[in-house]
């Protein structure tokens, strides 16, 4: 029997019970789609955190105060003065001290919880923060200690429920009256945080009014950009030995600690990865949940058509071209449902990714071919595997037995 003559045959038989038929491939068809939309979904995710990660540059360090010190001594602007010193290395370009806070800003009427992040200049080349209307910090702001304020476009609509014309505004954070200069770019909420809610001052006057530390001085973190991706571990090695030097710790332990993007986006790739797998993992088993679905179904199949079966062996027909025909049918059954699931799939995903668009939070999906052909072949795998028992029976039958069955 040629392989079209099998196909026609199976098409025949499966036809003739298309509700069974389409329950049957239903578990299919929902272990196929969840399998694709939890990748693609995963993919998605993946790409977009990578995104964020990489546009704000994988030579970036990111100097904290912390390690393994029991006393921490705090890091400061003289810190990152000697940092940024070119006589000191060649592998460190640009350094950004901050200092970060939780504060209200207000207006007669509104006020709004964000957070506040004290700056130098050289923030706007080491973050992603870009002006949409007004100035940036200037080095004369946080000489003179400047009362001035960019404000995070979802900080402006809370206030003033608008983004436009707001330069020469004021504001109040802890009583202290601030003069909007600008306001900052719509980033959109990012898997970490949200750059559209928050402020940005000099860092001096942060320092003097905003925020409270024990030491003149002290910063929260330090971002330290390398001059190229080559030169991310000569300047961690750098900013490790100075900092060592400056701090000398008496028991000889490390009071800060250093971060890189790198490292970030390595982290971040690898829990993505990880929990793509284990989504994919879980809808996966929905498959085999189909796969059992098949096997039942074929098994019945097997004992409604035992007759058929043992007047097919008297003709003639031999072991294999039974076994072949239930498996071909299965396996057209598992195909099916794999095709229809994929398409399932890929709507899902692609639903998910606009309800996802329209609520601010950047996530497209990301089906690759590789992901289709994988849950397609899987799906036609689960067929032929579950198929391979019933086949088996029926090709067992006796002919004489098989006849004399009602």
């Amino acid at each position: 029997m040629s392989i079209l003559q099998l196909l026609i045959e199976a098409l025949e038989s499966l036809s003739s019970n298309k509700v069974r038929s389409a329950l049957t491939m239903l578990g299919i068809i929902i272990g196929v789609g969840a399998v694709v939309a939890m990748m693609g979904i995963g993919s998605g995710a993946q790409n977009a955190i990578t995104s964020q990660i990489e546009s704000i540059g994988v030579n970036l360090l990111y100097v904290m105060p912390g390690g393994e010190a029991s006393d921490v001594e705090p890091l400061t602007m003289d810190d990152a003065e000697a940092m940024a010193n070119p006589a000191y290395s060649d592998s460190i370009g640009i350094v950004a001290p901050v200092v970060q806070g939780q504060v209200d800003v207000s207006i007669p009427g509104k006020s709004t919880n964000t957070s506040g992040t004290g700056i130098t200049p050289e923030f706007f080349e080491v973050q992603t923060a870009d002006i949409a209307e007004g100035q940036p910090i200037t080095q004369a702001h946080v000489d003179n200690f400047s009362s001035v304020i960019l404000l995070g476009s979802e900080v402006a609509q809370d206030l003033f429920d608008t983004t436009t014309g707001l330069i020469g505004k004021t504001v109040r954070i802890r009583g202290q009256i601030f003069k909007v200069i600008g306001v900052l770019e719509e980033q959109g909420g990012t898997g970490f945080t949200n750059n559209d809610n928050r402020v940005l001052v000099p860092i001096s006057t942060a320092q003097l009014r905003i925020t409270r530390r024990s030491q003149a001085g002290e910063v929260d973190m330090i971002y330290v950009q390398a001059v190229d991706t080559d030169a991310v571990q000569p300047a961690i090695d750098d900013v490790t030995q100075l900092l060592r030097a400056r701090h000398r710790n008496p028991k000889g332990e490390d009071d800060f600690n250093i971060m890189s993007t790198q490292a970030f986006l390595e982290t971040a790739s690898a829990i993505t990865g990880t929990m793509t797998l284990f989504l994919g993992g879980i809808a996966g088993i929905s498959l085999l949940v189909g796969g059992i679905g098949i096997m039942n179904i074929m098994l019945v199949t097997v004992t409604e058509r035992t007759r058929e079966i043992g007047l097919r062996k008297a003709l003639g027909a031999r072991k294999w071209d039974i076994r072949i025909q239930f498996l071909v049918e299965s396996s057209l059954l598992s195909l099916g449902g794999g095709i229809m699931g994929v398409m399932m799939g890929y709507g899902i995903a692609i639903l998910i990714g606009q309800i996802a668009a329209a609520s601010g939070t950047s996530l497209e999906p990301s089906i690759e071919l590789s992901a289709i052909l994988m849950a397609t072949l899987f799906s036609a795998t689960v067929g032929l595997f579950f198929g391979i028992y019933p086949a088996n029976r029926a090709a067992s039958l006796e002919p004489v037995e098989a006849l004399r069955t009602e």
